[in-house]
């Protein structure tokens, strides 16, 4: 056990004495990593990982003060990664060692890193490091974004934590940043806790999910920083991953989020169902969109509270979707394109697709400081209802030099943008909306309305 830190192995030894199961303790140095940031280690942490999980479970160390750089690795059951104080993991910036894709068959939207398929009791802990090296994928730096190098079928970036199928997680502590796509995706998982974790992702790099949480249940996240160039959370059903049904039970608690696409989105990919979802007592601000349900495919999505929440949007570049709405409710048919991806995005043998429901939507005790106002559209009347408002203001604060008057229905089929006079809820084909309390200050018109049964 050496080049292990006095105080993790005093920690180690009171959460024993305090009644914990004992643990057994590997170094990753003890089984030939580095630690110098030039020498991949991936072997050598993979073989650190293998011997606890075979052995009976146990943590493995990066001990303090040190870089380990590292091509893909595998996580096992039953192993606890536990990073000490200034230990880092960072992602060889070798596209090349990058071959598991993180859509199964689907190749063109990255590769995975850190990864774990059919596994149990997994923790990720501590106070160091996961560096996904991003820039390093990315081509020209620009004013508002990097420049994404041209691909295929098949795209290099990796992911850098896709966990499939893995029962019991807990990530805690740590710092993960600078993801060149999406940071952590939870693929049919159950039974996963991520607490007070900083996720710091470069907001000029496009793809930069935070935590994408597909297909699984009993998911909570509290006590979280998480600054993303794409969404903060997003709940979502992806079609490559059908056969582990729906996303639900879901709770996001005192959080603190930052985006250039939109901080708390569900959909836009939805084939099953979202549901039994809550968000509180969260803060989002500077993000280029506030809280959006984004519904493009035939899933559903019911029975979502956003409550106690302080929502700041403002406009950034036409780089990024989104028009500053602070709330942004839609459901249209998903565009018919030739993007890489394409053949992913409908039904097999389907060559366009149909949007599903999306019902009783609550939100309670929400402020907004925005550029634009809450948008609610759907493809046909009643393909949006049970949609209350109570306690909500909407503040008007003109910050940045793009002209507004616009609001964004990507991707859809049809017309992108909707062009309208700014006010505080513009509604379209939408039905059983309730507004109690609700408050539009700066001078402009509270809604526009058509197609929409209003309630008050």
């Amino acid at each position: 056990m050496k080049n292990i830190s006095f105080i993790t192995l005093l920690l180690l030894v009171l959460a024993s004495c305090a009644g914990q199961h004992d643990s057994t303790i590997y170094s990753v140095t003890d089984f030939g990593a580095a630690g110098d940031g030039k020498t991949d280690d991936a072997a050598a942490i993979q073989k650190a990982i293998d011997h606890c999980s075979q052995n009976g479970g146990g943590t493995v160390i990066f001990p303090a003060g040190k870089t380990f750089l590292a091509g893909p690795i595998h996580l096992k059951s039953f192993v606890n990664l536990h990073f000490e104080p200034n230990s880092m993991l960072l992602a060889n910036p070798d596209e090349a060692v990058y071959t598991e894709s993180a859509f199964g068959d689907n190749r063109g939207e990255g590769m995975m890193w850190l990864s774990g398929k059919d596994i149990e009791n997994i923790s990720i802990t501590g106070t160091g490091t996961i560096d996904g090296n991003g820039v390093a994928f990315m081509g020209k730096e620009l004013d508002d974004s990097y420049e994404l190098k041209p691909v295929t079928d098949f795209d290099p970036r990796p992911h850098v934590l896709t966990l499939v199928n893995a029962r019991k997680v807990n990530i805690t502590d740590v710092t993960v940043r600078n993801s060149a796509y999406w940071t952590i995706h939870l693929v049919g998982c159950y039974d996963v806790a991520i607490s007070d974790i900083s996720l710091l992702n470069n907001l000029k790099i496009r793809n930069g999910d935070g935590i994408d949480i597909d297909h699984s249940r009993k998911v909570r996240i509290t006590g979280c920083f998480i600054e993303s160039g794409d969404d903060c959370i997003c709940l979502k059903n992806r079609r490559e991953f059908e056969q582990y049904g729906p996303c639900r039970d879901i709770v996001v608690t005192n959080c603190i989020m930052t985006s250039r696409s939109c901080a708390v989105k569900i959909g836009s990919e939805n084939m099953d169902s979202i549901n039994r979802v809550l968000f509180d007592n969260c803060i989002i601000t500077e993000s280029n969109r506030g809280i959006g349900i984004q519904n493009r495919d035939e899933g559903t999505v019911s029975d979502v509270t956003f409550s106690n929440m302080a929502v700041d949007c403002r406009l950034f570049s036409d780089v990024w979707w989104g028009k500053s709405e602070p709330i942004y409710i839609t459901s249209y048919p998903r565009a018919v394109g030739n993007h890489k991806d394409a053949g992913w995005r409908f039904p097999k043998g389907a060559t366009e697709g149909r949007c599903g429901k999306v019902s009783d939507i609550r939100f309670n005790n929400i402020t907004c400081v925005t550029e634009n106002g809450i948008f609610i559209g759907g493809d046909e009347p009643g393909k949006i209802s049970g949609i209350t408002f109570d306690n909500v203001t909407v503040d008007f604060v003109k910050r940045s030099p793009y002209p507004g008057g616009t609001f964004d229905r990507r991707p859809c089929v049809g017309e992108g943008f909707v062009s309208a006079p700014n006010v505080g809820l513009y509604a379209d084909c939408a039905s059983r909306i309730t507004l109690r309390d609700f408050t539009v200050n700066g001078g402009l018109p509270p809604m526009f309305v058509n197609c929409t049964e209003i309630t008050k």
